[in-house]
């Protein structure tokens, strides 16, 4: 009986270490982008890819889908919330049907700059965002660049907002651009993106907004020859994990999936000002008009309205629009 005890007990000292020695199970993930070969957010997405295969030896396999062939981004929102896909590089202007405070970060020159916004969200503001997110079935593992977005049409440069009067200016299908544009007495157009260039070509609308590698990729740059520099918008995007995914990871794995995103952010900021840079350069070449706002107060101003209207719908967002204006 001693004999049988002593080997029994072996036999689960042998079990319990081989249990400790097997390999993590390999996990095959699916991750979705909606931008096409060779974009800043598609190249760095798939270094983030890679490095995570590298780091694990290949137990965590990351296949990017491109070009949105997975499906809207609301619809691969929901998709990676539910698990169906691991992983997602989402703008946050679509993310505030779900999470309602990310709507903070469509809000008119609520950062002052691109660098602005970077610092923010790379601290303990990005840190709350990604908290608020992960309530709904989404952990924020990175934050990338989507540029900032100006003002241009037909008709002549904007220098304030009396230059606005009176335009018919297309914004995206949300009401804090619609009111946005009110504010500095236009008429917003909300309108799918890809009916713009002829909206504009026939002057169903006088003008747009928006970053310039999409000014200049479309051709608007064509139609709508002035481009003022307001930086009205700047909407992080972010590269997002299922929660169920994560919940499941060793501490290990997730230190080198967050590590691995983080990096792909770096490489992704630092293409996006080289696309941008580029995207100037080639507009300006073509004709295009640029002038620089040098005095955005009286755009900023004008927003109150906005604003306030915002917080009436959600008052515990103005402490996060503080904390975002605390940070230099």
């Amino acid at each position: 009986m001693k004999f049988m005890r002593s080997f029994a007990q072996g036999a689960a000292v042998a079990a319990c270490a081989a249990l400790t020695a097997a390999p993590a199970a390999a996990e095959s993930w699916r991750g979705w982008n909606i931008h096409p070969e060779g974009y800043p957010n598609t190249v760095a997405m798939d270094l983030f890819a890679k490095e995570v295969a590298d780091k694990t030896g290949g137990r965590i396999k990351l296949t990017m889908y491109h070009s949105g062939v997975l499906g809207s981004q609301p619809d691969a929102i929901e998709q990676v919330r539910s698990g169906a896909l691991a992983i997602g590089n989402f703008n946050l202007g679509p993310m505030g049907p779900i999470v309602p405070m990310a709507n903070v970060v469509s809000l008119p020159f609520v950062f002052n700059d691109v660098p602005h916004m970077h610092r923010v969200m790379d601290g303990a503001v990005g840190d709350f965002f990604s908290a608020e997110m992960a309530k709904k079935g989404l952990v924020a593992l990175a934050w990338y660049d989507s540029g900032a977005r100006s003002l241009y049409n037909s008709k002549r440069p904007i220098k304030t907002p009396k230059d606005v009067v009176g335009m018919k200016i297309r914004v995206m299908n949300n009401d804090i651009f619609v009111k946005m544009i009110a504010a500095l007495g236009g008429n917003a157009t909300p309108m799918a993106f890809s009916e713009v260039y002829q909206s504009l070509s026939t002057g169903v609308i006088d003008g747009a907004e928006n970053n310039y590698p999409s000014y200049e990729s479309t051709g608007h740059f064509e139609v709508a020859g002035f481009y003022s520099i307001t930086e009205h918008l700047i909407i992080p995007e972010c590269v997002c994990i299922a929660k169920s995914v994560w919940d499941k990871l060793s501490d290990a794995d997730k230190k080198i999936v967050r590590e691995a995103a983080r990096n792909s952010a770096k490489k992704q900021r630092e293409l996006w000002a080289e696309r941008s840079k580029k995207s100037f350069d080639l507009v300006v070449s073509k004709g295009a008009k640029v002038n620089t706002v040098t005095d955005k107060k009286p755009f900023q101003d004008a927003m109150k309205v906005v604003y306030d209207d915002f917080f009436k719908t959600m008052p515990e967002a103005k402490a996060v629009v503080e904390k975002i204006r605390a940070v230099k």
